[in-house]
């Protein structure tokens, strides 16, 4: 049996598999907040040792670049190597991989059954061309597929620290009030859970757009004020302006990234939308809007509409990180 989990920067979501199961079928799973535990081998040990199962193979998805089985991660105060990992649960060292977040969603992406989607342009998918995944959770990742011949092959890459390029003059000014703030102003900083607050702030500094008072107080206290920002921007009665404009800027921003990766990988095969602020942002990514933003691509424009874009709405990097592990040699 294998171990697998999507270790995120706010929360991680842990389970077992078996190869009979396969990658779509847990035997048990868990979801814990990250931050309250001080390191991946301990979230692993209680998880087990509550479902009292041993394992033979462990597969971890991880925000973060791995290079040699290793990993800094990007959004915690952790670095994480393999060797370590299978020296604390007694396993073989061959038997534990680590691969990013990204690719993780990545592998699940060719598997995802029509359950898995929602499209928002069905488009003219080309046959094995290449395909795009953007993901906005707590920070930003994107990766890529090729078909190498037999079958896909994912890439992982880290495209969401790339550096944030404005598109209208709103933008703009959010780019110039951001430099003021910090010291390299990515996609990752308007365009993940780590950037709504920054959205939200341009608006309330800059274009002096009200803020309530109570929500004020909800994200001072709040591990995670996105989800604050999320929750009022939603809803039916009582929908904050403020907060309904900055998701309104983010669908816009993550529109124009996802397309500028479609552009650079030449995604015919589609492009998939995952993470957890584009789970929790649904119901505000109409299909009009977002493909508005994507298709503004001047001479390509004809090009971006026959990209098929795809939301992925269940949980695809644990599904990646488990088929990753039940293909190798445990």
């Amino acid at each position: 049996m294998l171990v697998a989990a999507d270790v995120g920067g706010t929360k991680t979501d842990v389970a077992i598999f078996s190869r009979e199961g396969g990658p779509h079928v847990p035997i048990a799973k868990a979801r814990v907040h990250t931050a309250s535990y001080p390191s991946l081998q301990a979230i692993i040990k209680e998880f087990l040792a509550k479902e009292n199962k041993s394992v033979d193979g462990a597969c971890f998805a991880v925000a973060g670049p791995v290079i040699e089985g290793r990993v800094k991660t990007t959004n915690l105060p952790w670095t994480i190597e393999e060797t370590t990992i299978a020296r604390e649960l007694n396993l073989s060292f061959p038997s534990v991989h680590l691969i990013n977040d990204l690719e993780a969603i990545a592998r699940a992406v060719p598997s995802l059954r029509p359950s898995d989607v929602q499209t928002l342009n069905s488009g003219e998918p080309v046959s094995k061309g290449a395909i795009a995944v953007i993901a906005p959770g707590t920070g930003l990742g994107e990766s890529f597929l090729t078909w190498d011949g037999i079958r896909y092959v994912a890439h992982s890459s880290e495209g969401g620290h790339s550096d944030f390029a404005p598109t209208d003059k709103r933008q703009l000014r959010l780019l110039e009030y951001l430099l003021e703030r910090l010291e390299h102003v990515s996609y990752e900083r308007v365009c993940s859970g780590i950037g709504l607050p920054h959205i939200y702030r341009y608006l309330r500094d800059v274009e002096h757009i009200s803020e309530e008072p109570g929500i004020s107080k909800l994200m001072d206290a709040a591990s995670d004020p996105s989800f604050v920002i999320i929750d009022h921007a939603l809803r039916s009665a009582g929908q904050s302006r403020i907060c309904a404009e900055t998701i309104n800027i983010f669908i816009s921003i993550l529109a124009n990234e996802a397309s500028n990766l479609a552009l650079k990988v030449l995604a015919m095969g589609g492009l998939y939308l995952a993470g957890g602020v584009v789970m929790h942002t649904l119901a505000a990514l109409q299909p009009s809007h977002f493909m508005q933003q994507f298709k503004k691509k001047g001479r390509l424009s004809g090009l971006m509409t026959r990209i098929p874009v795809h939301v992925v709405t269940s949980p695809a990097a644990l599904s990646g990180a488990a088929a990753c592990g039940l293909e190798n040699p445990q």
